[in-house]
């Protein structure tokens, strides 16, 4: 009888667990049009020796932008909340798109993604970054969002001064 509650107990947890993972899918996005063809935009992008004079939300504290390869930001998301950030560059298609991954599997993860597209304008950069995972159920990630809109001005800002 007490075996019996316990595993009844279990493979109720175990559902509700296996709901939440499945149902915890968000994501954030942001684009902008920068008055640069996408290879003045990428060095900006990729020049992460200079985000300490024009990037307010991120600052590579470790390691090096290339396929493969572990890094670790500092992120600013406001004045109140800045955090570091472990991730693994996953794919990277020079003046096309950087992407990068981390989190904590099952739990949060992210799928971080600059997509450069070339337009009459100029180049359009996108930020987009994909969530998975059971704590996204109780997470929001509009103050993330509005620290991707602050990223994506402060590119263009930079990118037009300097071309």
């Amino acid at each position: 009888m007490f075996n019996s509650k316990i595993l009844i107990v279990i493979i109720v947890l175990l559902a509700i667990l296996i709901i939440l993972y499945f149902t915890g899918k968000k994501s954030v996005h942001h684009e902008i049009t920068i008055n640069a063809n996408p290879e003045k935009v990428w060095t900006v992008l990729t020049n992460t020796n200079d985000y300490d004079m024009w990037n307010p939300v991120m600052k590579l504290l470790e390691g090096e932008i290339k396929e493969g390869n572990k890094v670790k930001y500092q992120f600013t998301q406001d004045t109140n909340t800045i955090s570091q950030i472990p991730s693994t560059v996953k794919k990277i298609i020079p003046k096309e798109l950087l992407n990068q991954a981390g989190g904590m599997p099952l739990i949060l993860t992210f799928d971080h993604k600059y997509i450069l597209e070339s337009s009459l304008e100029g180049t359009k950069l996108i930020i987009h970054e994909d969530y998975r995972g059971i704590g996204v159920n109780f997470w929001n990630p509009k103050p993330v969002e509005e620290a991707y809109t602050r990223l994506n001005k402060a590119i263009k800002q930079r990118v037009e001064s300097l071309y």
